[in-house]
């Protein structure tokens, strides 16, 4: 099936909190339902994207100006809109994306202390304007995320930073979603996947519906 405009939807939280896990329950649950959706993580999902995230989550590249850090990841993003998510969307996709614009301005802004001002209008910059129509926080816990995470590979640059950072980052989340609740849903990502999942196949559902009923009254 088919959407005009396509819809694009992101996950986004905290180190830990299941994303990747999230998005592939979803995908096979709009696979079941007839749909043929599209995932993508970021920064990565084309060539020159994940170059950019070797280069970026590399723990032997040491410390990077803050300036740098946000730049690269915005390069990575404006590739990766404008060769996949664009076209998918024109198309009538739908579009899941393991972070996106938001943790620009959790991490390099809330995070490493840059104008999130300044930050937004780089993003739009590298995105063309382009906006996420929902967007999942998967929400617990540093020292829980943290814990999963390090439990379950090697840790990264950006997972290797410490506490306050990650600190800084959650609760830069939080403000986020306090200022757009339209497009936030906050989910208690310490319950079971499954349990975590459910909630995001309800939101994504009324999404679809009102997609699918503003298409036919037009």
């Amino acid at each position: 099936m088919e959407i005009p405009g396509g819809l694009f939807i992101t996950f986004e939280g905290p180190e830990g909190g299941g994303k990747t896990t999230q998005q592939e329950l979803l995908r096979r649950y709009l696979l079941e339902r007839g749909w043929c959706p599209l995932c993508l993580r970021e920064p990565g999902a084309t060539m020159v994207s994940e170059r950019i995230r070797s280069l970026l989550l590399d723990p032997s590249l040491g410390s990077v100006a803050a300036r740098t850090e946000a730049l690269l990841f915005c390069a990575a993003r404006a590739e990766l809109v404008e060769s996949r998510i664009r076209p998918a969307l024109k198309a009538g996709t739908v579009v899941l994306c393991d972070r996106f614009t938001d943790s620009t301005l959790a991490y390099q802004g809330y995070g490493r202390g840059l104008s999130v001002e300044r930050l937004t209008e780089v993003n739009a910059f590298a995105t063309g304007g382009l906006q996420p129509h929902l967007t999942f926080c998967l929400d617990l816990p540093i020292e829980a995320g943290l814990q999963r995470k390090r439990a379950a590979s090697e840790t990264n640059r950006m997972e290797a930073e410490g506490l306050a950072f990650h600190r800084r980052v959650r609760e830069g989340f939080h403000a986020l979603v306090a200022a757009e609740p339209s497009r936030w849903r906050l989910i208690d990502a310490t319950l079971p996947p499954e349990a975590v999942a459910e909630q995001v196949r309800q939101h994504v559902d009324v999404l679809l519906k009102e997609a699918i009923e503003h298409e036919t009254d037009h």
